[in-house]
């Protein structure tokens, strides 16, 4: 009986050792939360969206590109976040900077610069109505 409860431990171990890591692995996406989207009145055709992305300590993005018709604004509200657009260098930006993404950008990265304090940025896109406004990159 006892290599049998010793194997049963084992998988058990193993299960939830894999629970963690995935749990783990999902603690290092960044978490959005739209803030505010309105079609505008005098430029048909076109929307405005906020949202803000927060990165726990270690977190980024998946790489993906943008809107074709998106312009986006991008205000760091607190921490440090490092970006990386086109072919652009990585850059860092902090609490009090901002950045802007060209219409159809490829956002190659957008992480926390910090592995111990979280960060929050607040993104303004300016986009065709109803347009998908980011489309993560193929693995």
């Amino acid at each position: 009986m006892r290599p049998k409860n010793a194997l049963a431990a084992m998988v058990v171990t193993m299960i939830a050792a894999a629970g963690l890591a995935t749990g783990a692995a999902a603690q290092m996406r960044e978490a959005v939360t739209p803030q505010f989207k309105h079609e505008l009145p005098n430029v048909p055709g076109k929307s405005l969206t906020s949202v803000v992305v927060e990165y726990a300590p270690g977190a980024r993005s998946v790489s993906h590109r943008h809107a074709k018709s998106a312009f986006i604004y991008a205000y760091v509200l607190a921490g440090a976040v490092r970006s990386q657009v086109d072919d652009g260098p990585p850059t860092i930006y902090r609490a009090g900077e901002s950045f802007f993404e060209m219409p159809g950008a490829h956002h190659r990265m957008s992480e926390n610069a910090s592995s111990t304090e979280p960060a929050r940025l607040l993104a303004v896109f300016v986009s065709d109505t109803g347009e998908r406004l980011t489309t993560p990159d193929q693995p």
